[in-house]
C-alpha cells in the first residue's frame, strides 16, 4: 500500500498544477496576476507545510477506496469564528467545506459539513467537528475530516471574517435574494463583524434581491437563528461563496490585483508560491456541479459534554453516501477505522440509522441558488 501511495502522490502533484487557481478561487483569491507582481506579495501569505503523514490519512484504506480516490483532488476550506483577523493557530471552524474536484471533467462538489456534527476530533476525544480545529489547529481539523470520512485531504485554506468582507467589498458587493427574517438577523448581527473589521456598515433596508456589502453579506453567512438552523447556515455560506466565485470570474485585473493585494494577509494555507502562479489561464474551467451538507441521516441530541449536537444515523452509513455522492462509489465499504468510530458513536450516544429524524434534503443543493427562498427550487430543477 506504501508503494501505491507513492505513485498516487507523483501523479496527483503533476494534476495539481492544473487545479490552482480553482483553488484560489475556493481561497478567495480567483486572480489572475502577473507573476513578477504577485511575488512582490509573497511574504505576507502565511504559509504552511503538512506532508502525507501529518494528514491523518487511514492506513486501513482498501484498494477499491484507493482506485475510486484516485480521479479527484479533495482541499478542505476553513472559515474561522475569531474576533480578531490573522489568528489561525486556534479558534473554532465556522466553515468546514470539502471542495471535491474531478480531475477529468473538472467539476467541482462542495461539501459542508456541519460544524455541531459528533465525531472523533483526535486523541481518543469525541466533540463537536469545529472544536477538532480548536484542539489542534488547521492539521487536527484536516485529520478530522479524513479519519472520520475515509479521505485523502492534504491541502487546506483557512480564511477569516477580515477575508471575507475585503474580498466581497472589493468586488464591489453581491447580489443576493434574502427574506425579511434574514434582513433582520444582518441588522441584528452585523456589529460583531464590524467590530472584528472596525467598520461602521448601515442597516439593509428591504428584503428580496438586494445589494449586500461585505459586511452585510459575511452577516448573513453566519444566520443560524432561522428556521434550518446550522443546516441553512451552511446553505447561506456556500451560496455567498458561489456568489463571489461567479463575480470574480467576470472582474477585470485592477480588481483582482487589489483583492489580492487586500486579503494575502488574512490567508493560511498549505499551497505554495509555485502552486499559487501556476496554469491560471484554467480558471475558467472549473465550475461547481453540486453541493451538499453532511451527514446526510441525522439527528440532533443535547450531550454531557457538547450540548446540543448533530449525531450521524449512522457515521459508517453516512460515509457509504458520502462516497457514492462524491466520487460515484456504489461498492465502497467503511474501513476498520471509520466503523470502529461509528459504533463508538452509536455506543455513547444512543443514535442508530433508525434515528434520523431530521431531513435537511431542501437545504442542500445550493448551485445555481441566489438565496435560501429558491433552494427546494433549484433542487426540484436539478
Amino acid at each position: 500500500m506504501a508503494d501505491y501511495r507513492k505513485r498516487k502522490k507523483r501523479r496527483k502533484k503533476k494534476k495539481s498544477r492544473k487545479l490552482i487557481m480553482f483553488i484560489f478561487e475556493i481561497l478567495l483569491l480567483a486572480v489572475l496576476l502577473l507573476a513578477a507582481y504577485f511575488v512582490g506579495m509573497v511574504n505576507r501569505i502565511d504559509f504552511q507545510n503538512m506532508d502525507e503523514s501529518e494528514a491523518g490519512i487511514n492506513e486501513d484504506l482498501d484498494a477499491n477506496t484507493l482506485n475510486s480516490l484516485e480521479g479527484y483532488t479533495n482541499i478542505a476550506l476553513f472559515g474561522l469564528d475569531n474576533r480578531s483577523s490573522n489568528n489561525y493557530d486556534s479558534g473554532n471552524s465556522d466553515v468546514i467545506m470539502i471542495a471535491s474536484i474531478n480531475n477529468k471533467t473538472k467539476d467541482v462538489k462542495l461539501i459542508s459539513v456541519y460544524r455541531d456534527t459528533y465525531l472523533s476530533i483526535g486523541n481518543g476525544k469525541y466533540r463537536k467537528a469545529n472544536a477538532a480545529y480548536a484542539n489542534g489547529g488547521a492539521k487536527q481539523a484536516v485529520q478530522m475530516l479524513n479519519s472520520n470520512l475515509d479521505l485523502d485531504i492534504q491541502d487546506y485554506v483557512c480564511v477569516d471574517w477580515a477575508a471575507m468582507v475585503e474580498v466581497i467589498d472589493d468586488l464591489g458587493g453581491l447580489d443576493l435574494e434574502i427574506t425579511q427574517g434574514e434582513m433582520q438577523q444582518i441588522n441584528k448581527y452585523k456589529w460583531e463583524v464590524d467590530k472584528a473589521t472596525g467598520l461602521v456598515t448601515p442597516d439593509v433596508t428591504q428584503y428580496g434581491m438586494v445589494h449586500l456589502d461585505g459586511t452585510q453579506a459575511t452577516t448573513y453567512a453566519r444566520i443560524r437563528k432561522l428556521a434550518g438552523d446550522d443546516f441553512k447556515r451552511a446553505s447561506r455560506q456556500r451560496i455567498v461563496l458561489q456568489a463571489i466565485l461567479e463575480k470574480a470570474k467576470k472582474a477585470d485585473l485592477a480588481t483582482l490585483t487589489n483583492i489580492c493585494n487586500s486579503v494575502v494577509d488574512d490567508i493560511s494555507t498549505t499551497l505554495s508560491l509555485s502552486q499559487i502562479i501556476s496554469l491560471a489561464k484554467d480558471v475558467k474551467s472549473y465550475k461547481i456541479a453540486s453541493t451538499t451538507g453532511f451527514p446526510f441521516e441525522l439527528t440532533t441530541k443535547s450531550l454531557p459534554v457538547t450540548n446540543d449536537t448533530v449525531i450521524p444515523a449512522d457515521l459508517a452509513t453516512n460515509v457509504k453516501e458520502l462516497h457514492e455522492y462524491m466520487f460515484d462509489d456504489r461498492n465502497y465499504v467503511p474501513s476498520q477505522t471509520v466503523q470502529t468510530i461509528s459504533d463508538t458513536i452509536v455506543n455513547s450516544t444512543g443514535i442508530t440509522t433508525e434515528s434520523a429524524l431530521i431531513n435537511t434534503s431542501d437545504y442542500n443543493e445550493t448551485a445555481g441558488a441566489v438565496g435560501t427562498d429558491g433552494l427546494k427550487k433549484s433542487t426540484e430543477e436539478n
